[in-house]
């Protein structure tokens, strides 16, 4: 029976692969060809489920051996990283609930995506989405688990930039994209000391080979994957990438920010039990920022105008509360509470469309008078508390200030003690001004002094292009004829044919699926 857990994230992957061919080579266009790619989508996740659900039944059984091992992925020295899954407890549970959420999710789907000029993209990202997050539960080690973290980001920001062509939803999607790749470099770290201190990325070695650990290194490694877990679940201080990422399709939304992929920091936390017990400070981190995380999206949720939003900080404060029971040891009850909550979420974001019809003559719930009279509670509360104005003064605006001195620095430092010759000035400009003469305008050149080049490295420079110069200026300009420029400026207009062809958003994402897949 462990041999099936390949097909689980397999299926999804190869309906997302057929789609998105048959996207790109025309197969697949318009709304007449709507019924063969949700048939693909559909088909993949629902026997992904029914496999899911087989795998569990059989581990429920006792018939699991536990793990299965396709063989070794990369090895070195004495570090070996298997391409291995996990067949029983609690990863096979959150497949199976996973593989569920997303099988109804995708049905939801078919009707609510009817006739959008995106359909099988979108389709698309979800079945390859589908096949991230159930190799991120499945996979036997932290490497297997951060491509299934990455590939689920990715699909991710092209879901939130859905509608591409709105400025609002670019910015958000990249904005989002941005922040959790601070996660990523605490996933990077966690594994890179784990392969230090333990020899091991393997999440059962891991769980052992704790005990090997002083309770400093095993704080270093907790931290690291709290730092991924905090960002990937919207803790204080990255909650608000939350509220941008509700750009997307409502049916987006819902498996990413309100039940599956929101989840997997409180999964990755919960996988690594042995090393947080052995590290108390770490403990302790994950209560302050999980209840500090709840206190804020409860609030925040109190002046919130529109559904997702409101759902989205529902969202945030109930896996704070799983990150405080995380930290206070209670493991199984925030096993439960997740699994919980990942079911009732993913309805409420589903629902969500026809809330004002299913709300309709219901009256809306006064709030406590005592904290309708804080008027500042209510203004922070409406700003969210600044700490998307925080982010944008500590990390955004330094970093543009940052790259402004530098290119003043290499402009006026730099290229200063390189020199810049005159030569090489007119070498760029000279194929224009030999047009200008062919057509009897006479350009009038001004010297800069800049220009002349300084240093030893401009007279070096300098002399190497006045020969070159020469060179372009006896044998190729003089050779040049009118037929020669109407048969470049041809060539020109095929080529910016081609960079606008290649340009398109379906090629752009058909060259990150490839490269996706030359990393694996």
């Amino acid at each position: 029976m462990d041999s099936l857990v390949v097909l689980i994230p397999l299926l999804p992957f190869i309906a997302g692969v057929l789609i998105a061919t048959g996207g790109l080579t025309g197969q697949l266009k318009g709304e007449d060809s709507e019924t063969q790619t949700a048939f693909i989508a559909n088909w993949a996740i629902n026997m992904s489920c029914l496999i899911a659900l087989t795998l569990l039944g059989a581990d429920l059984l006792h018939k699991n051996t536990g793990g299965l091992s396709l063989g070794s992925w990369l090895s070195s020295d004495d570090l070996n990283i298997e391409i291995n899954f996990i067949t029983h407890g609690f990863n096979v549970s959150l497949a199976a609930l996973f593989s569920l959420i997303l099988s109804i999710i995708l049905r939801f789907s078919v009707n609510y995506m009817h006739r959008e000029a995106g359909f099988h993209r979108f389709f698309a990202i979800l079945s390859l989405f589908a096949s991230a997050m159930l190799l991120l539960v499945l996979s036997g080690n932290a490497v297997g688990t951060f491509f299934g973290w990455e590939i689920a980001g990715l699909c991710s920001y092209l879901l939130i930039m859905y509608a591409y062509q709105r400025p609002v939803a670019t910015v958000n999607a990249t904005r989002v994209f941005v922040t959790n790749r601070l996660g990523d470099i605490g996933f990077i770290l966690g594994i890179s000391l784990s392969i230090a201190w333990t020899g091991s990325v393997n999440w059962l070695d891991l769980k052992t080979l704790v005990a090997d650990l002083s309770t400093s290194e095993a704080t270093a490694i907790a931290l690291c994957f709290s730092l991924a877990a905090f960002t990937k679940s919207a803790q204080v201080p990255f909650t608000p990438w939350l509220s941008r990422a509700m750009e997307g399709p409502t049916p987006s939304s819902t498996v990413f920010y309100g039940s599956v992929m929101i989840s997997a920091g409180v999964y990755l936390v919960c996988m690594l039990e042995p090393l947080f017990e052995k590290a108390p400070f770490a403990m302790a981190v994950l209560i302050v920022f999980g209840a500090i995380t709840a206190l804020h999206s409860y609030w925040v949720g109190l002046t919130q105008t529109d559904v997702k939003s409101s759902l989205a900080y529902a969202t945030s404060e109930q896996l704070g509360l799983m990150f405080v029971e995380c930290g206070l040891g209670y493991w199984s009850f925030a096993i439960w509470h997740l699994c919980a909550h990942a079911i009732v979420r993913c309805y409420g974001f589903l629902t969500a469309p026809s809330l004002m019809h299913n709300v309709k003559d219901n009256p809306i719930k006064p709030i406590n008078p005592a904290i309708a009279k804080l008027q500042w509670a209510y203004t922070a509360s409406l700003q969210r508390f600044w700490l998307d104005q925080l982010a944008d003064w500590m990390l955004v605006r330094p970093i543009r200030r940052l790259a402004h001195d530098l290119s003043y620095f290499d402009e006026h430092v730099v290229d200063q003690m390189m020199g810049m010759p005159t030569p090489t000035i007119n070498t760029i400009s000279s194929l224009a001004e030999f047009e200008e003469k062919l057509l009897g305008a006479h350009p009038e050149h001004t010297q800069n002094p800049f220009s002349n080049g300084s240093g030893i490295a401009g007279k070096i420079t300098s002399g190497f292009a006045s020969i070159m110069h020469w060179f372009e200026d006896r044998f190729i300009l003089r050779g040049i004829g009118k037929d020669a420029l109407n048969m470049g400026r041809k060539l020109g207009r095929t080529a910016n044919k081609f960079e606008l062809l290649v340009l398109r958003p379906r090629y752009l994402v058909l060259f990150v699926l490839t490269t996706l897949l030359l990393a694996f």
